[in-house]
């Protein structure tokens, strides 16, 4: 991939900061972008220790002139971009498990930092894959895109992100200038400073206990190893998957 240009969003921590480290072990230069300056600079300087180049921006996808600002650094800085993976989102904790105690602002804000956010990159990347005759869009659902369970805004907001790539993948218009749309739909991942994390750490036995009954593998999964299936996806040897929503979860989930 050493002639490849990434965009990865909410690429400082967690799966995208998989991703990010991924494609660069693969010779990809990679962009990243986030809210927390600091870890996007730590990110970034990971990035480019392993000889590609990255840029990092400061950004919050809830704001539509930030995503402009990504996307002109990007091209000011690059020309194009070949990859982009939407990963940016949350909210599957947000709100309260009483439905209609849960405010409209979680439904919108939720769907806005999951499926509008991923909308408006795409939008604004594939008219540089066109030019290019190449292109690989991935975003990053959940197994909560794919089934019930969780929180409906949660659901809701990723059903849309696989629906909006599903979609793209039947469009002949861009398959056929050489871009395919793809889903990745992780289970439950063991994140730092997440409520996984939370919960471990409040009540380690507790949580070795609920892991052993709740998953066929007995833990969580972990961002490398998501982020191993997206370089796959990302790759010339993945030119026949278009449309796909992979589940990589352990056998957590209970779609086929």
């Amino acid at each position: 991939m050493s002639d490849k240009y990434a965009l990865i969003t909410g690429g400082s921590h967690g799966i995208g900061r998989g991703v990010a480290l991924a494609l660069a072990e693969e010779g990809c230069n990679v962009a990243i972008c986030a809210r927390n300056k600091e870890r996007v600079d730590e990110t970034v300087e990971e990035i480019r220790s392993k000889n590609v180049k990255s840029i990092g921006i400061s950004a919050d996808v809830l704001v539509p002139e930030d995503i402009d600002s990504v996307m002109k650094s990007v091209i000011d800085s690059w020309g194009t971009i070949n990859i982009l993976i939407n990963n940016v989102g949350g909210g599957g904790r947000w709100g309260s498990a009483i439905v209609e105690e849960t405010s409209e602002q979680v439904w919108t804000e939720v769907y806005n930092k999951n499926a509008l956010a991923a909308i408006r990159f795409t939008m604004r990347a594939i008219p540089f894959m066109r030019r290019q005759k190449w292109g690989r869009v991935v975003a990053i659902t959940s197994l909560y895109g794919k089934e019930g369970g969780g929180r409906p805004w949660f659901n809701l907001a990723k059903c849309a992100e696989t629906a909006l790539m599903k979609n793209l993948a039947l469009n002949h218009d861009l398959t056929r200038d050489g871009i395919t749309f793809n889903s990745i739909a992780p289970g439950s991942i063991m994140i730092p400073d997440t409520g996984w994390a939370d919960e471990q750490e409040k009540d380690p036995d507790k949580f070795k206990t609920m892991a052993e009954q709740k998953f066929p593998l007995g833990r969580l999964g972990t961002p490398e190893e998501v982020a191993s299936i997206v370089v796959f996806v990302c790759s010339m040897q993945s030119s026949l998957l278009n449309g796909a929503s992979i589940c990589v979860d352990g056998g957590e989930s209970r779609c086929f």
